[in-house]
């Protein structure tokens, strides 16, 4: 456990660091007194038994983790509007300390299930007593209604290990379906929302 612990230590530092980085993003829109895109940072570095079944599965030996498992640290960036996610991409592009390397965009090419995200894997260099250490990290973007799909999905999936019964995979798939919706219909009333959000933030302010 002891090699474990030292292995996840530069990505248990990395997803901190992330963390308040992409939350920072938020507290400058704030401060221009602009809409921020991002509406709440979530982090986690993947449990060990986790990392041991996808590396079985995947056939990723352990010496090799570091560059064949991308997803050891994990960020989750929540947004309201689905346009928000290309403005999010697009800071993370330009960011001068991570570097994006692969994106996956489940937003235009929703998969089977109806999962709907973006993914971005990123290096981070982490400072170590040692020096830098680079590791892999994949950011992923989504609205709230994606997330809320996607929250309740994976749960459902650990039961039924990926093979749904007829009914509930329909059931999935209909949910799935009403999640795009909603952001359709919130993606057209944008500037009606978001101008209530300031009135409300501002009327607060005030008291």
């Amino acid at each position: 456990m002891e090699q474990w612990e030292k292995f996840l230590a530069p990505y248990k530092q990395a997803v901190e660091e992330l963390k308040i980085k992409l939350k920072g993003m938020r507290q400058d829109y704030q401060l221009t007194r602009q809409s921020s895109p991002v509406e709440f940072v979530t982090a986690r570095v993947k449990p060990v038994q986790s990392i041991i079944e996808k590396a079985s599965a995947r056939n990723i030996p352990y010496d090799r983790l570091q560059e064949g498992m991308y997803d050891i640290a994990g960020v989750r960036i929540m947004c309201q509007f689905v346009d928000d996610i290309e403005l999010i991409c697009t800071q993370i592009r330009n960011r001068s300390d991570m570097k994006v390397v692969e994106e996956r965009d489940y937003v235009a090419n929703t998969k089977e299930s109806g999962y709907r995200s973006y993914h971005l894997i990123v290096e981070y260099p982490v400072e170590r007593i040692g020096g830098a250490v680079t590791i892999l990290a994949e950011i992923q973007i989504r609205t709230l209604a994606m997330n809320f799909w996607a929250t309740i999905e994976h749960t459902l999936n650990y039961k039924y290990s990926g093979e749904y019964p007829p009914e509930i995979k329909k059931r999935l798939q209909n949910a799935a379906e009403a999640a795009y919706l909603l952001d359709q219909e919130m993606s057209e009333i944008r500037e009606e929302i978001q101008d209530a959000q300031k009135y409300y933030t501002k009327k607060r302010n005030i008291r």
